[in-house]
């Protein structure tokens, strides 16, 4: 439990809105805790819902060790429609009709990106190049040349197959870009595809299910919400430390 005079301490998991930004959550957690020393682990698009970590005060020295863990994310993409963004934000690149496929065509599909594999960070990132954004340099019509970066994927699950819908989820290593692997799916399978949504649902051992809704953030006294904040002891137990 937080004192509700002292500068407060720790890691507070929140489940972000759609349409917000990471840096969105954090503004917003700033003023109703009145403390500028806030920070999160891994950023989520505006089009995604789920587990963000906020690290505040003290709490922003374990930042790094947060971010490093693995994430879990349920999500659905469409086939037959690439974007230039990887998702149902971006410019339409190009449409190809979606083939007759089934289960096992697309679990093979999904197979092909098990494991450890190289994945190209989209230009659509907040990757930086130079120094910059590289979603900064897209708005800017620029395409730079992006290192490839070694991930892993740990397990994945077909949740469920409408075409051209698929329900999927997946357990990944850190600075993994689930756009780009339906992406890169989506190549695999002859057609193309893009992100619909996307939600966050563990970053390692932490879950959603115990995280403060954005509504909860803006509605609730200061008080409540520290008390949901967990002091730095207890992300020590929590991650095995």
């Amino acid at each position: 439990m937080q004192s509700l005079n002292a500068t407060p301490d720790g890691v507070l998991l929140v489940d972000k809105a759609e349409g917000m930004t990471s840096h969105d959550v954090v503004a917003l957690t700033r003023r109703k805790l009145g403390t500028r020393k806030i920070g999160h682990c891994g950023t989520l698009d505006p089009i995604a819902t789920g587990l963000l970590l906020l690290t505040v005060g003290r709490g922003t020295k374990v930042q790094d060790l947060l971010m490093s863990e693995d994430k879990e994310y349920a999500g659905t993409f469409v086939l037959g429609v690439t974007t230039d963004t990887q998702d149902r934000q971006g410019e339409v690149v190009q449409q190809r009709p979606v083939p007759e496929l089934d289960e096992n065509q697309i679990r093979a599909a999904f197979e092909k990106f098990r494991g450890d594999f190289y994945q190209l960070p989209p230009m659509v990132s907040a990757k930086k190049h130079g120094g910059m954004p590289l979603y900064k340099l897209a708005r800017q019509g620029k395409v730079v040349e992006r290192e490839p970066r070694l991930v892993h994927v740990y397990r994945y699950g077909l949740d469920r197959i409408a075409l051209p819908e698929i329900d999927f989820s997946v357990l990944c290593s850190k600075g993994f870009y689930v756009r780009t692997y339906v992406h890169d799916i989506g190549e695999v399978l002859g057609c193309g595809g893009h992100l619909k949504s996307l939600r966050r649902i563990k970053s390692g051992r932490f879950d959603v299910v115990n995280a403060i809704t954005v509504d909860q953030i803006k509605n609730a006294p200061r008080e409540e919400i520290l008390s949901r904040m967990l002091s730095l002891p207890e992300v020590s137990r929590m991650r095995g430390a």
